[in-house]
């Protein structure tokens, strides 16, 4: 899709904190902008190259003093890490605008059990769970319980930390691996949850620490293979919105989920400010709650930002100031899908430096980079998820169609993708 107007000459300076495909899709989107006058993205991609600073998104101290020497007007922070170490904590004592929640708020997602207590505290319909520090407490739990059920290590770890098993074996094994050490100290403490059957989907929100304004609803596609087989991904494509979603639904997912969650984050004095990223399950008894982000989720952020319509920069701004009652967002109709062409091997180990050639040539079409860096003037493989191929249009039918040609069109030599994104859309 064209970049259309660009950033003006009499707008904002905006920094963009980190480097895959949710941020290639934030510049997309705020490069249109008219409040925007210059781009930066730290420490970007392939795809942001010609906006990229070359600060890691965990360099929090050079960060704000980049923002400061800068003069930056706005920073939009992607990842959970930086938001977790307390980037906004920082910016703010800087007195620099910076669009994220706190340090504190950031614990939502960074311990699944503190999101659980703010759950229950919040009387916020979700899964029946139990937390341990000890595998052989765990065990007992789960030998107690049965299957299936669903294990996640308490802390972060990159989308992956969330086993479902469908067998004591699988749970077990589940144990073993996540407090055995596979995700290090976000490991030490597993939350053990009832496992939920029904229509999974994500509902972001934009907040401003009293109000939450829902954006399109997103499924996403977690596991490796087609079939939702294989092992547990970051995300390996998207599609937006689901067909089963209405007003109704959604209306009832913030009366009862994201309102009293903003309501008992600002009595605990963490107000929430950014984007509450809701993982939900949609129950025969209604909506159920999964676990909280604190950001724009990857590779959701692509299709969220493909459908939008209005200017991003005045919600950021709004949401800062406590003004998002005031803000009206308007959305595209039609379907936008997203395809992750990912490096042979992932979520294994894969293959870095894969030399990458791709040409959009229609106005409904955008590739967002993840994984990529520019190696002698040459396009190459970097990461695990590499490109977020993406389109908009008129139905589910017709983006797959679309998609699935531009999927074809690039060069990417033994590159992992799956074939069904959407398909559980057309079959509702």
């Amino acid at each position: 899709m064209a970049d259309l107007s660009g950033c003006q000459k009499d707008g904002k300076k905006i920094l963009i904190v980190g480097s895959g495909g949710r941020e290639h899709a934030l510049a997309w989107k705020i490069n249109q902008s008219t409040s925007c006058q210059k781009l930066f993205v730290a420490p970007g991609n392939a795809g942001t190259e010609q906006w990229n600073v070359p600060i890691k998104a965990n360099e929090l101290d050079a960060l704000v003093d980049f923002a400061k020497d800068e003069g930056i007007d706005l920073t939009v922070v992607g990842p959970e890490e930086p938001l977790s170490l307390g980037i906004v904590n920082a910016f703010q004592a800087a007195g620099l605008r910076v669009f994220g929640p706190s340090g504190a708020a950031a614990t939502l997602e960074s311990s699944k059990a503190f999101a659980k207590e703010i759950m229950v505290q919040a009387k916020v319909p979700t899964a029946d769970y139990r937390t341990f520090t000890e595998k052989s407490e765990a065990e007992r739990y789960i030998r107690q319980t049965g299957a299936p059920i669903v294990i996640k290590a308490d802390g972060l770890a990159a989308g992956k930390g969330v086993i479902v098993a469908a067998t004591l074996e699988e749970a077990f094994e589940g144990i073993e691996t996540i407090m055995g050490g596979a995700f290090g100290a976000a490991g030490d403490k597993v939350v053990v949850e009832e496992f939920l059957e029904g229509q999974e989907v994500s509902l972001l929100c934009f907040c401003d620490g009293e109000k939450a304004l829902p954006m399109t609803p997103v499924q996403d596609h977690k596991r490796a293979l087609d079939g939702d087989m294989g092992l547990n991904t970051g995300g390996m494509g998207t599609y937006s919105p689901p067909p089963f979603w209405t007003k109704a639904l959604e209306q009832e997912v913030i009366d009862t989920i994201a309102q009293p969650t903003l309501s008992v984050m600002r009595q605990r004095g963490t107000p929430f400010t950014g984007v509450l990223f809701l993982g939900l399950m949609i129950t025969a008894k209604g909506p159920k709650l999964l676990e909280y982000n604190v950001r724009f989720g990857d590779p959701e952020t692509q299709v969220v930002m493909t459908l939008l319509k209005s200017d991003l920069i005045p919600i950021f701004e709004a949401c800062i100031d406590g003004k998002l009652s005031e803000v009206k967002v308007e959305w595209h109709d039609g379907t936008a899908l997203c395809v992750v062409m990912a490096a042979p091997g992932y979520p294994g180990e894969y293959r870095k430096g894969i030399p990458i050639s791709l040409t959009v040539t229609q106005e409904n079409q955008v590739v967002f980079h993840a994984g990529t860096e520019m190696e002698d003037g040459k396009l190459v493989s970097s990461g695990g998820r590499v490109l977020g191929v993406t389109v908009r249009d008129a139905s589910i039918a017709a983006a797959r169609e679309n998609v699935y040609a531009l999927v074809d069109s690039i060069d990417f030599p033994d590159a992992h993708f799956r074939t069904d994104i959407g398909i559980k859309g057309l079959n509702m």
